[in-house]
């Protein structure tokens, strides 16, 4: 059923997906949609905490390369798995982490984001030691936003994302942390800003 609604809300936006079109569309009765969904708000959520899962694996597999050699590189991997999953994972382009649905989707505390830039702190954390960078979440829930807007922003110009406007979104988080992270140990600023894949 999740796949079904991740196909449809590509097709029809949340605002078309019903638990009707569901039911057909997963080939099941319209019974078994309300066994395990009481409505269209409880499947979305379902299927956006799948996909943040998803998300989070695939930085799990990225961060356990020896590729990533430097923070930045992990923050780079972060930037391409989202741009990736807005290229290749059915209904993600129209409901990102459920901010189309409600912004406290994942968390009734916090705002869908806030979860992200928490679960980023604590990859990053784990596979660079960051743990002790003053307010690190709060930098990362800014870099979050910053990257979020300009990447929607860049998919409404182009189906496959606009290089240019992707490739600045990069830059400018990358310089942002930068600041916020090396700068106050007095560390180099890195001297490329890679391009997205």
């Amino acid at each position: 059923m999740l796949d079904a609604c991740a196909e449809l809300v590509d097709e029809v936006g949340y605002e078309g997906l019903t638990t009707t079109l569901l039911a057909e569309r997963a080939e099941v009765a319209i019974g078994s949609v309300y066994q395990f969904f009481p409505d269209k708000r409880a499947i979305v959520q379902a299927l956006t905490l799948r996909t943040m899962e998803s998300y989070l694996q695939r930085l799990d597999e990225r961060f356990a390369s020896d590729d990533l050699t430097h923070w930045w590189d992990g923050v780079d991997a972060a930037i391409d798995e989202y741009i990736s999953m807005h290229r290749t994972v059915p209904g993600f382009r129209t409901l990102h982490f459920g901010d189309v649905v409600d912004l406290h989707l994942l968390d009734e505390q916090r705002d869908n984001n806030g979860v992200i830039a928490d679960q980023l702190a604590r990859v990053l954390g784990e596979r660079f030691g960051l743990t002790d960078v003053p307010d690190l979440r709060f930098h990362l829930e800014i870099a979050v936003e910053a990257s979020d807007a300009l990447i929607k922003l860049a998919f409404r110009r182009q189906p496959e994302g606009d290089a240019r406007v992707l490739a600045e979104a990069k830059a400018l988080i990358r310089e942002y942390l930068h600041r916020q992270v090396d700068a106050r140990e007095g560390a180099n600023q890195p001297a490329e800003v890679a391009q997205p894949a």
